[in-house]
């Protein structure tokens, strides 16, 4: 199966820092793979220099082609997608026009107009609330939106970054049912998940990291059952 992403000895560095060492992993198309690991161990991180937004040493290839020193927005055109952790919805303004925004490197508008109908289909509590400010949403519904958003952008290669944190348990699994619904329809999806247990199940293939190094890769269903990981993140 073709990777839509490689990343080969990736390094990540804050000072002498090395919050990501060496790293080697890959996307598959159409797959979720997620990265697993304590606070800290490199997670955020290999997102970050993925998606442009950090500096790194290693090799990078997004659709067989490097992705050092292309900017961001080329990057979202082509279709790789960072939907950060903490949600950065813009709480002034609203939840329609926050969705829009989702949509600014596309020109196809008549095909943007057909994916603000399916993103309203995935979460129709944002379609209740289009004209509602983003930041009276509660925090699912703001989940809803930046995931909404991310969208909207028509990826390809969608990364995502603790998408249930702090979520109420009900609105948590919605949100993971609908990554493998997204991922159904051809999206692959590069998860970062504080709740190893959700993502190891929705996963493909998984990967541990410790402190910025690999210590363990297989299918997820593997991974989940290997003792180290039962205690470490699974509370066995």
């Amino acid at each position: 199966m073709e990777d839509i992403l490689r990343l080969t000895g990736l390094e990540v560095r804050y000072g002498a820092v090395r919050a990501v060492n060496g790293l080697n992993l890959a996307v598959p198309r159409g797959r979720i793979v997620c990265l697993i690991g304590a606070n800290g161990a490199g997670k955020s991180s290999t997102l970050r220099a993925v998606s442009g937004l950090e500096p790194f040493r290693g090799s990078v290839l997004y659709k067989g082609i490097p992705t050092a020193g292309e900017p961001v927005h080329e990057l979202v055109r082509r279709g790789l997608v960072h939907c950060p952790e903490g949600r950065g919805v813009l709480a002034g303004l609203s939840v329609e026009e926050n969705l829009d925004l989702g949509s600014y490197a596309r020109a196809d508008r008549t095909a943007v107009r057909g994916d603000l109908g399916h993103v309203l289909g995935l979460f129709p509590r944002l379609g209740e609330r289009l004209k509602q400010k983003a930041g009276t949403l509660s925090g699912g519904e703001q989940q809803m939106l930046a995931l909404g958003r991310a969208l909207m952008a028509r990826p390809e290669l969608l990364l995502l970054d603790e998408p249930s944190l702090g979520l109420a348990p009900q609105v948590a699994e919605l949100i993971l049912e609908t990554v493998q619904k997204v991922c159904a329809e051809g999206v692959s999806v590069l998860l970062v998940e504080q709740n190893a247990a959700a993502a190891l199940e929705i996963s493909h293939y998984a990967y541990v990291l410790e402190t910025g190094r690999l210590v363990l890769e297989g299918p997820a269903g593997e991974v989940a059952r290997d003792e180290r990981v039962r205690k470490a993140y699974l509370g066995a």
